[in-house]
């Protein structure tokens, strides 16, 4: 775990362009003891071989694999450019994040940092950071940017007769995650559910929350409410935005007529549903055999294969939490943490999906760029 404090990190910087932003942060690298004279050509060169820009106004420059030797201690040198750097190709960096690496240990540093930037929202955030602590806070994961929502907030087939159950027992999952008080729980049965169709019920409270937070109960046996059917109970306890974008998966569900997944699904399958993409296509699987990985570079080579294609591409890495990202983004497909042998299992949904998948499995049989 890569563990960031204030000396790391360069405020209100400026730079005419990428070249001139990478030389700055090379030379911190370098005063902070990081790696030798030198390792400034191999972020260049690295540079000019394939852009470490990878969205959300982030960019990761680093060095190539030959320069590696020029490293004396894993770290990185952030600088943050709140007028933003030209980063080619109508891109803008807001926040570069320098990286020396030995070995495979820059796979850590990236799936750390990626999994916090690549939330919706985070890059707007970086650029108007004031302070030191504030980015850490956002780069350490501490800063919410994604709702909480996981097994142990769903409470499938409880004995409820009526709505003030669940919505209690909703709520009180919330409180007993420590992201609610009371409060909550008692503004949340005052206020009432709001029937959303399908058997869907929403409530939802803001007092006294502390982290947003979903939760969602099922009863045992359906019910009706005001005339309407009760299958499920959906409880938002919100303290900011970050439960905009599972509203925004639980509106696809509720277009789809698709809403009593959530009723017959099991709880893992309950919270995919509502914190990723899903789509229904053909899949296959494919195993790494990059030296290091799905670094940067490789990385970049997947993502741009996989836009070539307009079909809607999900890769989730099998040994890793398995959770599917979208394969076109290199921010998402870096936080997978993938290493040599890890297999990945791509599931793509559209005319060309074949062809999509065909051309991803000869990418990565051809070495992603790097040889067999």
């Amino acid at each position: 775990m890569l563990t960031l404090s204030t000396k790391d990190i360069q405020l209100q910087q400026a730079a005419a362009d990428k070249q001139e932003a990478i030389k700055a942060i090379a030379a911190g690298l370098e005063q902070q003891g990081l790696v030798e004279t030198g390792y400034v050509k191999g972020m260049l060169d690295r540079e000019a071989q394939n852009s470490t820009f990878l969205g959300n106004g982030i960019a990761i420059p680093h060095g190539t694999t030959d320069t590696r030797g020029l490293v004396k201690q894993t770290g990185v040198r952030i600088h943050h450019f709140p007028q933003g750097v030209s980063w080619g190709d109508d891109k803008t960096v807001y926040l570069a994040i320098g990286i020396a690496a030995k070995s495979d240990e820059h796979l850590g540093i990236l799936k750390q940092l990626t999994k916090v930037l690549s939330a919706d929202g985070v890059e707007e955030k970086l650029r108007t950071a004031e302070n030191a602590e504030g980015l850490i806070a956002i780069l350490n994961g501490e800063t919410q940017l994604e709702a909480d929502f996981d097994d142990s907030l769903i409470q499938l087939e409880f004995p409820a007769t009526d709505l003030i159950q669940l919505t209690a027992v909703a709520a009180g999952l919330v409180k007993n995650r420590q992201s609610a008080t009371n409060e909550t729980v008692a503004a949340a049965i005052a206020t009432g559910a709001t029937y959303l169709g399908q058997g869907l019920w929403l409530a939802k409270s803001r007092a006294g929350v502390t982290r947003t937070t979903l939760s969602l109960v099922t009863p045992a046996t359906a019910f009706k409410e005001e005339g309407q059917p009760v299958n499920g109970l959906l409880f938002v306890a919100a303290c900011n935005g970050a439960h905009v974008k599972n509203l925004t998966y639980l509106a696809q569900l509720l277009y789809k007529q698709q809403a009593d997944k959530l009723f017959t699904s099991a709880a893992d399958k309950i919270v995919a549903l509502l914190t990723e993409e899903v789509i229904e296509g053909n899949s296959q699987t494919f195993k790494i055999r990059n030296p290091h990985g799905l670094h940067a570079r490789p990385g970049a080579m997947l993502v741009s294969v996989a836009k070539k294609f307009d079909a809607n591409i999900l890769v989730a890495n099998l040994n890793g939490d398995g959770k599917a990202v979208n394969a076109k983004s290199l921010m998402k497909v870096i936080a997978l943490g993938v290493k040599q042998g890890h297999e990945l299992a791509f599931t793509a949904q559209g005319d060309d999906a074949d062809e999509a998948l065909a051309a991803i499995g000869q990418a990565i049989a051809d070495g992603l760029g790097e040889g067999r």
